[in-house]
């Protein structure tokens, strides 16, 4: 948890929106869509867009990530790795997870049932 709680402080992950989480609109360049507070995504929607966050992010190869991968036996990723991908998936659905929960997200199955149980804030 105090290895996390430095991080956050030092560190911020870009993280980049690819796929079904864009459309492009004229002159106004790319819009982000987002679900209304109210609503609750869909399951799918949430595996999507966390795949999408792990594959981006730049020690990933793209190609083995799947709803089941684990980040450090199947993906090679170390802690801080993992502690960024978590970072990235909380920007992603506008999520603040708790240092306890997050400590325990390993994989993007663990991810999903997180943010999927969730709803995101407005």
């Amino acid at each position: 948890m105090a290895l996390r709680n430095a991080i956050l402080r030092h560190l911020r992950v870009p993280v980049q929106t690819l796929g079904l989480n864009q459309s492009k609109i004229g002159f106004l360049g790319t819009i982000r869509s987002f679900s209304s507070h109210d609503d609750h995504l869909s399951r799918e929607a949430v595996v999507d867009r966390v795949l999408d966050v792990v594959k981006s992010f730049p020690k990933v190869d793209s190609s083995k990530v799947t709803p089941e991968v684990h980040f450090q036996n199947d993906l090679g990723l170390d802690s801080l790795d993992t502690v960024e991908i978590v970072m990235a998936i909380e920007e992603e659905f506008k999520l603040e997870i708790p240092d306890k929960e997050a400590d325990k997200i390993d994989s993007c199955s663990l991810a999903i049932e997180y943010v999927y149980n969730h709803p995101m804030s407005s």
